[in-house]
């Protein structure tokens, strides 16, 4: 099923609004000529803007003429289904039995014309819509309409490994810039009519296309009415990464933690798609937004369903395991030796005062200095050429990290600890939610150096709290742990078998709950094997 649209869902974003002055909202003249200059006028004479003009009819009576970007549209295109197929002998016997410019408007149309998407254009705002997107534009004398064909091409980047989500095994593709590819690599994963495709442009100047889908039978209509809603009340004059449709179309705004879980993998877009969500592909960019998102959503891979569901579950907890040092490691060695001393073991204790007897700064401002130097070495890593960066974080972290330890600034322990949490921090699936883990960090480590264990006691209730105060797309951000849902624990924390897993998660859809029909599947109840029979069967034959 797919829908398109496109007027009906930009009243906001100006794309559609008639300003009353520039011409671009003006009806198509019927004369060629004063089109082909407004063309110009328009486009400012652009170089990649191409006219050919040409005649139609056996006697070349009617004036005609094609215009095009050479930069976005497919010139072969271009030569072989609209030049070589209206300037042949058929389509001229076509154009000679047209009676005036309607008639031949139409006749063009529907038998000159070797391509599978034709349009109307009937102002000069579609018009040049369609023309700045790649389309052909076919203008005729006396005709007050344009035809647009769909030619859009441009170069594009090859479906390749993703770069960000890597597995070891599963699927090796992932999304890429160019919308349709990226429709297609969903399409053939999920081939349904209930997987509904809705589009959008969004971006007054820009006119991104943006690309809903949602299984019909399966998504929450209020989630796909409420995320329609907020893309219509978009009013931005350009859009260039789903990041910023994230930023515009998120209910929570003072929260370091993500509520829109993005992913440049098709196999779990489609997942997510079979579970209820709806996700959302914009044009240009690789990474795919899908909602509602909830916090366990961000400890799941690809890979833990293309495992063994025990090894799954392990992986799974000590990402659990790593969110949890990562958010409270420097915290806790600044509260334990700064005002918890009788916590540690006593030849441990007596290690960490020879060890800080040298150091001159307090316990927060030495891990405050560690952490900042391992995020500003991360960040290089990031920034600086793929052949390099990895070199430069590793080296500089062993170079710099031995030299403070000798130098006397910080502790081997503490460079200990520092490492441990950047290490943590890398096993988290979602980067986004690694980055937010970062900051709250950052926020325990103030506590602990105020409080102390209790500051970091009162910090996690604050932070439970506000984790169960938000909400994405009307679902809860913390289910199924708050509420909990005993049925949905099945692939939280734990992931267990598939053939356990029969209904899809409650807080996200209530249609069609069921994913597996009963009997589906072998359970571990069923211990009987082909061999067992075949063996049974044999010894009944002896016996007989």
């Amino acid at each position: 099923m797919i829908r398109y649209p496109y007027r009906k869902h930009n009243k906001k974003s100006g794309a559609g609004k008639n300003n009353g002055n520039s011409p671009r909202y003006l009806k198509i003249e019927a004369c060629l000529e004063t089109n082909l200059r407004q063309i110009k006028k328009l486009t400012s004479d652009s170089p990649d803007f191409l006219m050919r003009r040409f005649k139609l009819g056996l006697r070349a009576e009617v004036p005609a003429a094609i215009v095009f970007l050479d930069s976005m549209a497919k010139t072969d295109t271009v030569n072989e289904l609209i030049m070589r197929s209206m300037l042949s002998r058929p389509s001229a016997e076509v154009a000679a039995e047209a009676e005036n410019a309607e008639a031949l408007y139409v006749r063009i149309q529907s038998h000159a014309l070797a391509l599978g998407e034709v349009k109307d254009c009937d102002d000069w705002s579609s018009m040049m819509e369609q023309l700045l997107m790649g389309d052909t534009i076919i203008l005729l004398e006396g005709c007050e309409k344009a035809i647009a064909c769909g030619t859009r091409g441009g170069e594009t980047r090859a479906v390749s490994e993703p770069t960000t989500q890597t597995v070891v095994r599963g699927p090796k593709e992932g999304f890429v810039e160019s919308l349709f590819t990226n429709i297609s690599l969903v399409r053939r994963r999920i081939k349904s009519s209930d997987l509904t495709l809705e589009m959008f442009q969004v971006g007054s100047t820009s006119l991104t296309n943006v690309a809903m889908l949602y299984m019909k039978n399966i998504a929450n209509p209020g989630v796909v009415d409420e995320v329609r809603k907020r893309i219509e009340n978009i009013n931005i004059d350009a859009i260039f990464e789903s990041g910023m449709v994230e930023e515009m179309i998120q209910e929570n705004h003072f929260t370091p933690f993500p509520t829109i879980f993005n992913t440049e993998r098709p196999d779990t877009i489609s997942s997510n798609i079979m579970e209820g969500r709806v996700a959302l592909i914009v044009d240009g960019t690789p990474f795919v937004l899908v909602m509602p998102t909830v916090f366990a959503q961000f400890f799941q891979s690809s890979s833990d369903y293309e495992e063994r569901y025990d090894m799954a579950t392990v992986v799974r907890l000590i990402r659990y395991i790593s969110f949890i040092i990562l958010i409270l490691g420097p915290s806790l060695y600044i509260a334990l030796t700064t005002y918890h001393y009788e916590m540690i073991p006593t030849p441990l204790l007596i290690s960490i005062l020879a060890q800080r007897e040298s150091v001159p700064f307090p316990a927060f401002l030495e891990a405050f200095i560690l952490e900042i130097t391992f995020e500003i070495l991360r960040e290089a890593g990031i920034r600086m050429p793929r052949a390099g960066g990895q070199t430069v974080s590793v080296i500089g972290a062993l170079v710099l990290g031995q030299a403070a330890v000798e130098a006397g600034v910080v502790t081997p322990l503490l460079t200990i600890v520092v490492a441990l949490t950047g290490i943590a921090s890398f096993a988290i699936p979602a980067y986004n939610m690694a980055v937010a883990g970062r900051l709250c960090r950052f926020i325990f480590m103030i506590l602990s150096a105020f409080m102390g264990l209790y500051g970091i006691t009162l910090g996690l209730i604050a932070l439970i709290a506000h984790m169960n105060s938000l909400s994405s797309f009307g679902v809860p951000y913390m289910a199924p742990f708050s509420p909990f849902v005993l049925e949905s624990q099945k692939d939280a924390v734990l992931r267990l078998p598939f053939w356990m897993m029969r209904k899809r998660p409650k807080s996200i859809t209530s249609k069609n709950q069921k994913r597996m029909k009963d009997g589906s599947g072998i359970s571990s109840s069923d211990k009987t094997t082909p061999m067992q029979e075949g063996g049974n069967q044999g010894v009944s034959a002896e016996e007989e």
